[in-house]
């Protein structure tokens, strides 16, 4: 017995390792520390107020390389900080007792798609590489978030009749056209017997390989990437020429078999607004690739009060680039925009809860764009014009 309690005692060496393992795990022993990262736990989804606030647990859990593709812009990144930085040239001009204490009503129809709010999904590439369940999961997440419509990306990680099939809620089509008509239209006979609502042609990102990473990495190899001189069908750069071909007649015949409204995504002036009215097309969508496609471009904000005085209501138009609160939001249709999309907000919700994530970040913008209309007296949609901002534009 006694021999027994002996062995179970507590050995000088047990005794020297249980102190140490407790001085090592001191706070005040700052070598046993990282200091460059934040050891704080994980916020639970109902702690985050704000989409800012998806950006870093998105960060924690994403690799380097995948949160650099959605976070980077082109070459020096001008464009994309100056995206956000136009939503300071405009302030709002808070009129709440206009509101005579009616309800506010943020429904709205952008080409025969319902929304009960003016704010979308902006296409964007590879949602696998942000959670598993990819492009279903955004849309369960859109769904529960009062049916947000997702502009489906045409480099999405499934393909559309499969996130069609997962979902139902409304679903538009991006599309980079590929030269060979008859290509398109097997991949749009698909879409549109999907069920897709709107097709949207985008233009804005002809020279991808501009986008920061991949233009780093072209610049450390040789014209045409390997033996010095140019490949056939590149430039000196390196530049793929599969999208620089695009040209309005490219619409035209895109329009003999396409069913659905079509909209061009890409214009930041008014003489492309007026053009793409001229080719028939159904909608204007202004938009910079966030930033992604060349550097030193005005912000879509900016550009957005031309291109409505260039269409002149005969078509919607709608922009992106830079949305991180509801009160952008309202910014943007006082300047004339019929929705607006959102692309990073929603990338980091996904990466960082999956659907959750995603119905989270747009409950929020969905509050925020309520309140900043109540405050400045707008109880509907049609009600909301340029009389609640003042424009400060350089």
């Amino acid at each position: 017995m006694t021999e027994r309690l002996w062995r179970g005692c507590l050995t000088r060496r047990g005794a020297v390792r249980a102190v140490a393992g407790f001085l090592a795990g001191s706070p005040l022993v700052r070598a046993q520390q990282d200091p460059f990262r934040d050891h704080s736990r994980v916020p639970g989804l109902g702690e985050l107020k704000t989409t800012f606030d998806f950006e870093p647990v998105a960060y924690a859990k994403l690799p380097r390389y995948t949160y650099d593709y959605t976070s980077y812009g082109a070459d020096g990144e001008f464009t994309l900080r100056r995206n956000r930085e136009a939503f300071d040239w405009v302030d709002l001009a808070p009129r709440s007792l206009a509101a005579g204490g009616r309800p506010v009503s943020t429904g709205v129809e952008v080409l025969g798609t319902r929304l009960e709010y003016p704010i979308m999904v902006a296409p964007s590439a590879a949602h696998a590489a942000l959670h598993p369940e990819a492009e279903v999961a955004t849309c369960a997440g859109c769904a529960a978030a009062s049916n947000t419509v997702l502009i489906s990306s045409g480099v999405a990680s499934l393909s559309f009749d499969k996130i069609a099939a997962s979902t139902k809620a409304p679903l538009w089509y991006q599309l980079y056209p590929s030269r060979n008509m008859d290509d398109n239209r097997k991949l749009l006979d698909v879409v549109q017997s999907s069920g897709a609502k709107a097709i949207v042609v985008t233009v804005d990102q002809q020279a991808p390989v501009f986008e920061r990473i991949q233009h780093d990495r072209n610049l450390q190899r040789p014209p045409g990437g390997g033996g010095g001189r140019p490949a056939a069908g590149l430039n000196l750069y390196g530049v793929s020429d599969r999208r620089l071909w695009y040209e309005w007649k490219m619409f035209d015949e895109l329009r003999a078999f396409v069913r659905l409204p079509i909209l061009i995504k890409g214009v930041m002036t008014a003489e492309d607004a007026r053009l793409a009215v001229e080719h028939g097309l159904n909608g204007v969508y202004v938009s910079n690739h966030g930033g992604r496609s060349v550097d030193y471009e005005e912000s879509p904000l900016e550009v957005l009060p031309e291109v409505v005085d260039a269409v002149k209501g005969r078509v919607p138009v709608l922009v992106d680039g830079g949305f991180r609160r509801g009160a952008d939001i309202l910014k943007a249709l006082a300047l004339g925009a019929a929705a607006v999309a959102v692309c990073r907000p929603q990338r980091w919700g996904l990466a960082a809860y999956g659907g959750a994530g995603v119905q989270r970040v747009f409950e929020i913008l969905q509050a925020e764009f309520r309140l900043a209309m109540a405050a400045t007296g707008r109880t509907s949609i049609a009600s909301i014009d340029g009389s609640i901002v003042r424009t400060y534009f350089p």
